[in-house]
């Protein structure tokens, strides 16, 4: 599955990037307690996770199951947050939303034995070539705007 997106930049000049999207999905265990989501590195290509769902999965004890994600801040530094908090009898899943982060993250079962399962969406955005982008503006300069008569209104019939 993927789209394509517009954006327009902070220096309000339009630019155009190509947004893919693709399925994600991890589940985290006491075996595996944490999956690390990593992107190649590539200048023109960001990364980036959109959590949507924490859900237990079968054979969840009745125990709580902590959900942390670990990602870069604003600041460029490691921070920490629980997200989700589950418990097979009162909370067997939660929806994040669109709750997007840059790569990389760390997913990390905190506390409990899950099993759990993270779903979202792995975003893939690429800058077009600015080869593209003047074909395509090239394009809209052959549109030629005609003119609409104005419209009167109609004559109404009289009896005789």
């Amino acid at each position: 599955m993927s789209f394509m997106e517009d954006e327009v930049s902070d220096s309000a000049v339009e630019s155009r990037s190509r947004l893919e999207s693709y399925v994600f999905s991890c589940e985290l265990s006491s075996e595996v307690p944490f999956y690390t989501f990593q992107a190649d590195e590539d200048d023109d290509v960001e990364h980036f996770l959109e959590l949507r769902t924490i859900c237990l999965g079968d054979g969840a004890k009745e125990e709580n199951n902590v959900v942390e994600v670990t990602a870069m801040n604003h600041q460029g530094k490691k921070i920490s947050v629980p997200v989700a908090n589950l418990n097979i009898s009162c909370l067997p899943m939660v929806s994040l939303g669109e709750f997007e982060l840059m790569a990389p993250v760390t997913l990390r079962l905190k506390s409990g034995t899950g099993p759990v399962t993270v779903s979202g969406l792995h975003l893939v955005a690429t800058e077009n070539e600015e080869s593209e982008l003047s074909d395509e503006d090239d394009d809209d300069d052959d549109v030629s705007v005609e003119e609409m008569p104005s419209v009167k209104p109609a004559k109404k019939k009289q009896k005789a």
